[in-house]
């Protein structure tokens, strides 16, 4: 148990956290992206993986070979952490990396079979963690919670939404 988890319990075991503070929504997405970072971080450890490991092969697969900066882009992550989990991924032999016909300054970077397997590996290792995180709600609730999830982020990530 966490600190934090400890702090919200009480000698007798019972949630001693503020009402208010329980039905504030930032402060559960809060709690709840601690415990899911923790639980799917080390679920992946365990299978030799990273999420930025993952989020990269599944551009990859899903939208087909890209440079580093499309793949940046696609994933969201920095351009500058890029390189460091390209170099992982290409040691492991799960990437290829090709000079650009059209610019040989840039390469391009495909998955490889072995990082399709791979892929497909992490897929179910996230499944069961997944199944894990959300194991109080019915499938229907599962899939309503990640609707909902994904409609707030698009729009505090779209181009209409906030800074």
């Amino acid at each position: 148990m966490s600190r934090a988890e400890a702090a919200d319990m009480p000698d007798d075991g019972a949630p001693r956290t503020p009402d208010r503070l329980r039905r504030r929504a930032s402060r559960l997405l809060s709690q709840l992206c601690m415990r899911s970072d923790r639980l799917i971080n080390e679920g992946l450890a365990e299978a030799d993986a990273r999420k930025w490991h993952y989020a990269v092969l599944a551009s990859l697969e899903e939208y087909g070979p890209g440079s580093q900066a499309e793949l940046s882009r696609r994933s969201g992550m920095h351009r500058s952490d890029m390189v460091a989990v390209l170099n992982e991924l290409a040691e492991r032999k799960l990437v290829e990396r090709a000079p650009d016909p059209e610019d040989r300054r840039r390469n391009v970077i495909t998955i490889s079979a072995r990082g399709r397997r791979h892929l497909r590996r992490l897929d179910k290792v996230l499944d069961d963690l997944h199944d894990v995180l959300l194991a109080p709600l019915e499938p229907d609730e599962r899939e309503q919670f990640v609707r909902t999830l994904t409609r707030l982020l698009d729009h505090h990530t779209g181009p209409s939404g906030p800074a």
